[in-house]
Formats: structure tokens, C-alpha cells, sequence
């Protein structure tokens, strides 16, 4: 059984769609345990899609400020936890200066989804939906 980490941090390129979905969904089931937060390599912006898939699961993630590793007002995380290869590029260096677990969970990039709104919809709600399962499955709910 893995115990639960007092820290994670989740990360991917931008900050806009997977790793605040991600840090959502950890703070929802284990916020009240767990120091949650997320960066990227860029700083990109608030992703409205985004915003409105998690908010169908009752996250609001609104007020989301994307931000970079160096915009992190902690720095010292149990689990880093990378979400594109990019990303994880950026978490193994991180770990260099502290001890702690790095992850690669390669979550598609659903901004890259081309067609209509709803198909766009579809492929943000397949991202959230692989996060919230990799998550529980990582972090199950009985802690």
C-alpha cells in the first residue's frame, strides 16, 4: 500500500489543461492531507474547455493562474508527478536539488483535438476523466 505523500506537485508544459486538472481532482479527494500544486515549463493561460470540464464535475477551476516551476511559492514536493515528457524533463531536473518521486503519467494533450466544439469537449473530458482514475488509482479514496 503507498502512503499517501504530504506534498505533490503535478506538472506538464504549459500549466493550462492537464496539470491543474490534475491538481483539481488531488485537492477534491485529497486536499485536506495532501499539499497539492502544479506548474509548467511555460506559463500559458486559463483554458476555458478546461475549465469547463472540470467545473461538470464540480471543480471550479476559474480562478486558475497557470505558472512556471520558478513561480512555485514551495519548491520542495514528495512527488513530482509529469504529465507530458516535457514535463517530466522538467521534474527530473527539479528532483536533482531534492529527494523525491518523480512520475511520467504521458496524459495526450487534448488541445490538440480538432474538430467541432463537442468533439473538442470529448477529448478535454477523456483527459479529466484518464486524471481522476490514474489519481484514485495511485491515491485511493479509503486513506
Amino acid at each position: 500500500m503507498l502512503v499517501l505523500p504530504s506534498s505533490v506537485l503535478f506538472c506538464c508544459t504549459m500549466n493550462e489543461i492537464r496539470s491543474p486538472m490534475a491538481e483539481g481532482i488531488m485537492k477534491r479527494f485529497h486536499g485536506g492531507q495532501v499539499f497539492v500544486d502544479s506548474a509548467g515549463l511555460r506559463q500559458g493561460a486559463l483554458d476555458p474547455l478546461m475549465a469547463e470540464v472540470m467545473g461538470e464535475i464540480g471543480i471550479d477551476m476559474s480562478r486558475h493562474k497557470p505558472k512556471t516551476f520558478d513561480n512555485l511559492t514551495d519548491d520542495s514536493f514528495d512527488m513530482v508527478i509529469a504529465l507530458s515528457p516535457e514535463g517530466q524533463g522538467a521534474a527530473v531536473e527539479h528532483a536533482r536539488y531534492v529527494h523525491c518521486d518523480v512520475r511520467l503519467w504521458n496524459i495526450t494533450d487534448p488541445s490538440l483535438a480538432e474538430g467541432a466544439r463537442e468533439a473538442r469537449l470529448a477529448a478535454y473530458r477523456l483527459t479529466r476523466d484518464q486524471l481522476q482514475q490514474k489519481i484514485l488509482d495511485l491515491f485511493p479514496r479509503d486513506y
